[in-house]
């Protein structure tokens, strides 16, 4: 039986490749994104996706697109909050106080919204999953990137006290960590603290690969299959568990 899956932020990067995965599975999808230009690509893609453009941190444009998910799906069997922002970079005494907010409100406030209706449907049919892309930056401090730092940590307390709370429903609620990833997110992550550092892009990338222990960044892919599997019945007695998909992080930049 095809399952109900939402997602947010799933129009590009790591979104975009869950939402491969699970429609390549024959579950239906819908998703939620920020961006007009990537939903329009996606919807071009792959027209059986039901695609809503709005902001996660609005609770009006999000109650609406529950409501079209309502509409169409009628429940949710998987829910992947997923939108986030990599927010400002560079020491905290030099950072602006809407950069941190902005930061903090994509990031916290739309799993909030997010996982506060899925919660509901769950709690209410007795069954679902709910996956939080926190990162392993919620694991450890990393210097000039307090915003995206205290955000990915206050994901994994949400996340634990979610699997607490719904857990006698049958609802599991877990964070998946993901370690560098490549794509654009982490493109753009290296620009800004080669300006904040002082040092060249190819330094900090290399910071990076350094501190882990396979040397490697991981793809979209390895988030999407880790994913797959805790959203699957393989997965049915794993809760309040934050996973790392990062070829095991020895040290953070």
């Amino acid at each position: 039986m095809a399952r109900k899956v939402v997602i947010t932020g799933g129009a590009s990067g790591l979104g975009r490749e869950m939402v491969q995965k699970f429609l390549s599975q024959g579950d239906r999808v819908a998703i939620c994104d920020v961006s007009r230009v990537h939903i329009y690509a996606l919807k071009q893609e792959r027209p059986e996706v039901l695609c809503v453009h709005c902001d996660v941190t609005d609770e009006v444009q999000m109650q609406y697109f529950f409501d079209q998910v309502q509409t169409e799906f009628g429940g949710v069997d998987i829910f992947l909050s997923n939108a986030g922002t990599g927010g400002p970079a560079g020491p905290l005494e030099t950072l602006g106080f809407s950069e941190w907010r902005d930061c903090v409100s994509v990031n916290l406030d739309g799993a909030f919204l997010s996982c506060r209706w899925a919660g509901t449907q769950m709690r209410a049919q007795g069954s679902g999953v709910i996956l939080i892309i926190s990162s392993t930056s919620g694991l450890f401090g990393v210097p000039n990137r307090a915003p995206y730092v205290t955000a990915k940590w206050g994901l994994i307390g949400l996340m634990k006290t979610l699997a607490m709370e719904l857990g006698p429903a049958g609802v599991r609620v877990n964070a998946i960590c993901p370690g560098s990833v490549d794509g654009d997110r982490m493109d753009r992550v290296l620009d800004m603290e080669s300006a904040a550092s002082g040092k060249d892009r190819a330094s900090v990338r290399a910071q990076y690969t350094q501190g882990v222990s396979l040397r490697k960044f991981m793809s979209p892919k390895d988030i999407a299959e880790m994913v797959f599997f805790l959203a699957s019945e393989a997965a049915q007695n794993v809760t309040g568990q934050a996973i790392s998909v990062d070829g095991n992080t020895e040290r953070m930049v």
